[in-house]
Order: structure tokens, then C-alpha cells, then sequence
């Protein structure tokens, strides 16, 4: 449960802790005196999307913590390594800065927002006004039929084989053409190849070629660099070379090489000079009579050169993008002539799948009907305990359109159908259900899908618009009821709900200094009463309206105690 939120610098709470009791816990105040900004950090710090426009104004960054206790073995704790400490208790906490960055810590372990929402679904359920909304949306009410069937993993099954269903209709889809059209690709495709495999496209030759073209455009200029080269080191008829030099000068030295070490020195470094410049006199001339510059050879070099620029304008920026093309085109070429005999051997597939599929699909129908069923029973005794003693609630069963009748989903098109009056015919909830029975079945609805969850905190957001009188008696039952097996929030204007619970929290606010601040104060039974008179009277209490409250809270403590 969650034991304690710790707020900094979020809207309007510059400060503030707040404790939360086991049971039923509810928070009232003036509205736009806060309320909603609480609720706001418990989503900020259970990882859901938030806005940096949260943080107060004039800071630069905003915290919340929360702490936990008598939690279960939850699968993030395995998936994660992280769980609660040696004293049972949990710390979540999310900084969210003035550049929208945020820090979130887990344990005091840095995690991600993700990793951070992916624990606050396991540890906290908030029900808001929007809840009631998405009631009326028929596209939502197959996932709370599947949710509370417990159909996700016969969900997942049925999706997979579907999905492969589906990938084999786009395979048969994209080999499938009329016959002019495929006539008019086979052409393309058969000139393409022809023209690529004409060209014998080699890797790297294209680099290879300009190379080549560079030493071509400057043969006479690299003929006289290396033959000059080669005279002045080897030598010609009219003058020594640098070897024959250094021979002579080796010859000279090695004659009197005796008479010192130095000498002696000298003598070899020369003979390493010599044979130095007869290998270098070797290369240059190995290079020189390897020079072959036919007359020819450059115009052939450049029209090949150019053949590659104008193939690479059409099949790719590079021979290896242009060969990858060529290998497609001969794969595509395949397929294409060889469709039919595909196209054959992927229905017979398609056929034998989709059997499976629809065998599949009716077997997921009749548990969702099975579930229909209890889930009909289920919500009436809710609602009669929330004062709708003569509703009907039915799930209808419509096929899918849709030239197989299946999607994803499966082969049922569902909705919620309701009467909330003696004689009525059953109608879509949105046609029928006012405000606040919405708000009831709603509630109901949660409360039965809460028995398959192991979250055990779930929060309510004034989710009572439109109940009043008996009906927010009943609420208010149901909620306490609730709060046995689970803690319980509830963000409330009734007097009724706000007198059933086990912990009362006053959200006030007020100006200081020029600012405006929230506080949340704990109260105490007097405090409550007072509490209770403003909620059913307004700024003026009388001592009818303040003994009215007493009345509430004795009553509300004779239910509690009656519940055990």
C-alpha cells in the first residue's frame, strides 16, 4: 500500500508529506484548492506522461516520492532485480527539471520513466472522470469483457495465428497482377538485367579505372620523371651515376680502411649507400619498362568510365549497389515467372491457416460469452448494491464485417447494453445512462475487474459526478466495502463518501506573502465533522447542518463496524 507521498514544488504545494492509512482513505477541499495536483504527483512519480508545467512557479525543478509497504512478490521486482528494502518498504521518487529532463529512482537505483510506469501499473490503479467516458466508447468494451475473462492469453494465441494469416494474404496480395501489367514489368526487368549483365560490372573497378586514367593523362611527364630518374642514379653514356659514384668512393676509403675504426665505419655505411642506389636503380627501371601506354588505351578507359556514370544514374551510386540491383531484378524476375505456381502453394497454406484460425476464433467467442454471462450477474449485483435494483446489463454479440468476418480481435463485435428502468428495452449505456449512473456502473465495473488484479492500491478521482442522495449512500458502501481487501483513495464532494472513510484529509488553499500555497491537513473526528458540515451546507454551518454531520459519522461507523 502506499504509505507516504512526499511533494516539492509541484503547482501550487511548495511542500508538503502525507501519510495514507490502510482502508479507505478520502481527500476533500474547495474546488481548485489542490486536490487534483495530488493526484497529479501520485501519476508524476507512477511514471505516466507529466509536463514541466507542473513544476511551481519561480523553481527549477519539482520531486516527488512515494513510499510503499506489505507489498507482494510484484514480476517487476524478478524482471528488474529491484525490490523493497530489509524493512519491507519501497521508494519510488521522479525529479522532473525546468529542461524536461527527469530522474527516477527506484529503491534508490536510477531507472527509466518507462521502467517506472511499468512498476506503477503494479502498484497503483487510478480511476479518473475520463473513466466514465471511455465507458461510452463500444471500442473499449471488448477489452473489459477480455480482461475480466481473463482472455489475454487466449487473446495473444489467437493474434499470432491471425497475424501470420495476414501476412500470408499480403505475400499472395503483392505477387498478384493483371496480365498487361505483369507483361510490362517482365520487359523492364528483362532489359535491365540484359543491360547490367552486359556491362560485367566488377567491384572496385570503377576505382581501379580512375587510377589509370590519372596515369595515362600524364604518361610523357611520368616516362621523363622515372628515366631521369633512373640516369641520375644508375648513370648513361654521358655521365656516372650516383651508384658508380659511391662504388668509387667505397673503393677509396676501403683501400685505407685499416688504418682506423672510423675508416673502417665509413667504408661500410658507403657500401650500404651503394647498394641502396643499385636497388633503387633496379626499381626505376623495372618501373620504366613497365610503362605500356597504348594510343588507344585512354579513349577506352574513358567511355568505360562514362558507361559506369550513366548505369549509376539508374541502378545505384556504386558497382556494388549496381550488382545488389542486378541480383533483385533476377530475383523478382523469378517470382514474377514463377507466381502462379507460388501463388498456388501460398493458398493451400492460406487455406489450411485459416481453419485453424477460425477454429481459433469461435473457441475465443465462447469463453467471451461464458464471461458475458457472469460478467451480466456480476455487474447487476453490483448495481443493485449501488441502488439500481432494476437494471439489466448485457454484452451483445455482433460478427465482424469484412470479407473473412475476423480481425485481430477475433470474430466478435461487442457492446454494453443496459436498462436502468422496469419496461425499457435494453440500449447502448451511452443512449441511456445518465451522469451519475454512469458514474455507478463505472464503479461496478472496476470493482469487479479489481478481484483478477494484485494491485492493491486503487484511486478514485471524483468519479462520483452526478450521484447524490441514497445513491451516494450506496457509493459510499461500496467503496468501504472495497477498501477491506485493498486500499482505497477517493477524491470526493460527497459528504456521504467522505464521511465512510477510515482516513480524512483536508486539502486547503491559501496566500502568504504575496504567493498562493497548498496544504493538506489530517483531521481529526471534530475536524471531520466540520468537514462534512461544508460539504452538505457551504461556507455556512448551522448546528442543524453540524449535527447532520455528526449523524453521517455515527452512521458511517455503525456500517464499518457491522463490516467487521
Amino acid at each position: 500500500m502506499l504509505s507516504l507521498l512526499h511533494i516539492e514544488n509541484i503547482a501550487l504545494i511548495d511542500q508538503a508529506d502525507i501519510s495514507f492509512g490502510p482502508g479507505f482513505n478520502v481527500l476533500t477541499g474547495e474546488t481548485g484548492a489542490g486536490k487534483s495536483i495530488i493526484i497529479d504527483s501520485i501519476s508524476a512519480v507512477m511514471g505516466e506522461r507529466t509536463s514541466r508545467d507542473l513544476i511551481r512557479t519561480g523553481e527549477k525543478s519539482a520531486l516527488v516520492t512515494a513510499i510503499f509497504r506489505d507489498l507482494p512478490d510484484l514480476p517487476w521486482f524478478q524482471e528488474n532485480g529491484i525490490g523493497p528494502d530489509e524493512n519491507g518498504e519501497l521508494i519510488l521518487s521522479r525529479k522532473i527539471q525546468a529542461d524536461g529532463k527527469n530522474i527516477c529512482r527506484v529503491a534508490g537505483k536510477p531507472c527509466t520513466v518507462v521502467q517506472l510506469k511499468a512498476l506503477g501499473g503494479q502498484l497503483i490503479d487510478i480511476h479518473g472522470q475520463h473513466d466514465g467516458q471511455q465507458l461510452l466508447d463500444e471500442s473499449c468494451h471488448l477489452g473489459y469483457l477480455d480482461s475480466f475473462g481473463l482472455l489475454g492469453a487466449d487473446g495473444e494465441e489467437y493474434r499470432a495465428e491471425y497475424q501470420k494469416l495476414a501476412e500470408l494474404r499480403r505475400q499472395i496480395a503483392a505477387l498478384q497482377m493483371n496480365e498487361a501489367e505483369k507483361a510490362r514489368r517482365i520487359d523492364t526487368l528483362q532489359y535491365q538485367i540484359a543491360e547490367l549483365e552486359r556491362a560485367e560490372l566488377r567491384p572496385g573497378e570503377e576505382e581501379e579505372l580512375d587510377e589509370r586514367k590519372k596515369i595515362l593523362r600524364s604518361a610523357d611527364q611520368l616516362m621523363a620523371a622515372v628515366e631521369g630518374a633512373y640516369g641520375a642514379v644508375f648513370g648513361d653514356e654521358d655521365r656516372d651515376g650516383a651508384a658508380s659514384l659511391l662504388a668509387e668512393a667505397e673503393s677509396a676509403v676501403a683501400r685505407v680502411a685499416d688504418f682506423s675504426g672510423e675508416l673502417s665505419q665509413l667504408s661500410e655505411s658507403l657500401a650500404d649507400l651503394r647498394y641502396a642506389a643499385e636497388d633503387t636503380a633496379e626499381r626505376l627501371r623495372d618501373l620504366r619498362d613497365s610503362f605500356e601506354f597504348s594510343p588507344h588505351e585512354l579513349d577506352e578507359v574513358e567511355s568505360r568510365l562514362d558507361l559506369l556514370y550513366r548505369l549509376k544514374k539508374k541502378y545505384g551510386s556504386t558497382t556494388q549497389e549496381m550488382l545488389e540491383y542486378l541480383e533483385r531484378s533476377r530475383a523478382e524476375l523469378d517470382r514474377i515467372e514463377m507466381a502462379e505456381d507460388t501463388i498456388l502453394k501460398l493458398e493451400k497454406k492460406r487455406a489450411k491457416l485459416l481453419e485453424k484460425v477460425k477454429k481459433r476464433a469461435e473457441e475465443l467467442s465462447k469463453k467471451r460469452q461464458a464471461a458475458a454471462h457472469t460478467l451480466k450477474e456480476r455487474i447487476e449485483g453490483e448495481l443493485r448494491q449501488l441502488d439500481m435494483p432494476k437494471v439489466r446489463f448485457e454484452t451483445e454479440f455482433l460478427p465482424k464485417s469484412g470479407d473473412l468476418g475476423l480481425d485481430e480481435t477475433g470474430m466478435d463485435e461487442v457492446r454494453f447494453l443496459m436498462s436502468a428502468n422496469v419496461g425499457e428495452n435494453l440500449k447502448p449505456i451511452a443512449k441511456v445512462a445518465s451522469g451519475g449512473e454512469l458514474s455507478r456502473i463505472m464503479l461496478a465495473l472496476k470493482n469487479v475487474l479489481a478481484e483478477n488484479d494484485s494491485i492493491m492500491t486503487l484511486i478514485f478521482d471524483e468519479v462520483d459526478t452526478g450521484v447524490s442522495g441514497r445513491a451516494a449512500g450506496k457509493v459510499a458502501e461500496k467503496m468501504s466495502r472495497l477498501s477491506q481487501s485493498c486500499q482505497v483513495l477517493c477524491v470526493t464532494h460527497l459528504a456521504q463518501i467522505a464521511a465512510m472513510s477510515d482516513s480524512h484529509y483536508s486539502v486547503q488553499k491559501e496566500e502568504k506573502d504575496g504567493r498562493t500555497y497548498t496544504n493538506v491537513r489530517t483531521l481529526d473526528r471534530e475536524g471531520r465533522k466540520q468537514e462534512l458540515a461544508r460539504l452538505t451546507g457551504g461556507v455556512h454551518t448551522s448546528a442543524a447542518i453540524l449535527e447532520g454531520a455528526e449523524e453521517l459519522l455515527r452512521e458511517a461507523e455503525d456500517y464499518k463496524s457491522r463490516l467487521g
